[in-house]
């Protein structure tokens, strides 16, 4: 859990600084196809079928990637 102050902080970068705000989606963006690619992994060892690329980002919502920024601020 993030302290009031952290959050405050990273509200006031992403309002000031230009460009954070394309930063914070590609960072969200980024981490939410890593813990996708993770998960198709594991079900991939276990079901024996080859997972791609192509199936991890098709698997990946805007809903997803708007409520991880609404945790992170």
């Amino acid at each position: 859990m993030m302290s009031w102050v952290w959050r405050m902080m990273l509200v006031a970068v992403v309002t000031l600084v230009p460009g954070a705000f394309m930063l914070l989606v590609s960072y969200l963006a980024t981490r939410t196809m890593w813990e996708h690619w993770r998960q198709a992994q594991q079900e991939s060892l276990a079901s024996g079928v080859p997972v791609s690329f192509r199936d991890v980002l098709a698997t990946v919502h805007l809903k997803e990637l708007v409520q991880q920024a609404r945790a992170t601020l």
